[in-house]
């Protein structure tokens, strides 16, 4: 009706509507609702949470991260809200292999078969290697995840795809978990199967297992763990050079992805945050 006063009158457009002018004018003058304010407020924190989360959350994640806060609400309402707000989530796309293997390597026997679940930690860890383009070339990573935690317990990086990229992220998560018989699940590619880091197992006592060749579902977590970190950090940042490329990396794994991101295989809780929350005392 307001857009059309020029040409009509007031009276004449309630008539024909069935509504009177007074009730219109009341209508017109009255402020928001306490349900249009409520959801305001709740727009603006849902917007503080997506720009934290690095613009990555979708409705779950975000749902997650109010109800941590102590906003009891609806994933229904959250999700209007968003799109309200043209607020979404990052979406996945498909992973390109960065490993081969060697016929001539003998691979070690699959324990896992599938079974992503670990009844603590530093029982079973999941391995795997990604790529990092950059404008100098790419930049290859390679990490090693807790399957009890999904925390990154131990990361590689270099600029060429040999053997120490594996047995250095390995080194790393021994440092740093103190591990006893723990199972190391990765692919078949030829940097897992050397004889370099079978050695480096064996004197560590750690179990190598290897999924079958050429099934990325034998090593979902590992995969899902690149998704993750290539829709929400590769495609979304340019990296000039391999030394922006680690900084950026290492910022994402540590800075958010095992401190911060909630991650719905353990409760919409971050790895770090899981852990803490299942310590016992001594």
């Amino acid at each position: 009706m307001k857009a059309n006063q020029a040409s009509h009158s007031v009276r004449r457009m309630c008539g024909l509507l069935g509504v009177s002018p007074s009730g219109y004018y009341m209508w017109l003058n009255r402020g928001p609702s306490v349900r249009e304010r409520a959801d305001r407020r709740l727009r603006d924190r849902i917007t503080d949470i997506h720009v934290r989360s690095r613009g990555t959350y979708g409705a779950p994640r975000v749902w997650a991260e109010l109800a941590a806060e102590g906003v009891a609400v609806g994933r229904k309402r959250v999700a209007r809200l968003m799109r309200q707000a043209r607020i979404q989530g990052v979406h996945r796309r498909r992973k390109i292999a960065t490993t081969r293997a060697n016929p001539a390597q003998v691979a070690a026997p699959d324990l896992v078969r599938r079974q992503f679940n670990a009844s603590g930690p530093d029982r079973t860890w999941v391995a795997d290697i990604t790529y990092v383009p950059t404008g100098a070339g790419f930049l290859y990573l390679a990490v090693v995840i807790d399957l009890w935690s999904r925390k990154v317990v131990g990361w590689s990086m270099r600029s060429d795809l040999t053997t120490p990229l594996v047995t250095d992220a390995l080194d790393m998560a021994i440092a740093q978990r103190n591990p006893e018989g723990v199972i190391h699940h990765s692919d078949r590619g030829s940097q897992y199967t050397s004889a370099a880091f079978g050695a480096r197992c064996r004197q560590a006592g750690v179990v190598p297992s290897m999924g079958r060749r050429a099934n990325a579902y034998d090593n979902a977590v590992a995969e899902s763990f690149f998704a993750t970190l290539e829709t929400e950090l590769l495609d979304r940042t340019h990296f000039g050079n391999r030394i922006r490329a680690r900084i950026g990396v290492f910022e994402f794994i540590e800075g958010f992805y095992n401190t911060r991101r909630r991650h719905s295989a353990i409760g919409y809780q971050s790895p770090a945050d899981y852990e803490r929350s299942h310590q016992t005392t001594p």
